[in-house]
């Protein structure tokens, strides 16, 4: 894998990091507040949708190697 793709993956994964943190302190800020669980469900969906991007992400960055 050429340097420059190995870079940008690096950045993708690491944006990605900081929107799941993101939406983390955002749900649990409205849990804090009582708001409607609808809401704070679908938020949780967003969050998990980050994760598994993340996750496909970081396969590509380092590859699972069959020893």
């Amino acid at each position: 894998m050429a340097d420059q793709e190995q870079a940008e993956l690096r950045l993708n994964a690491a944006r990605l990091r900081q929107e799941h943190e993101d939406y983390d302190v955002a749900i649990n800020a409205m849990i804090a507040t009582g708001c409607d669980a609808l809401r704070i469900q679908r938020m949780k969906k967003k969050k998990l949708a980050i994760k598994d991007k993340l996750s496909q992400v970081e396969d590509q960055i380092i590859p699972d190697i069959i020893a």
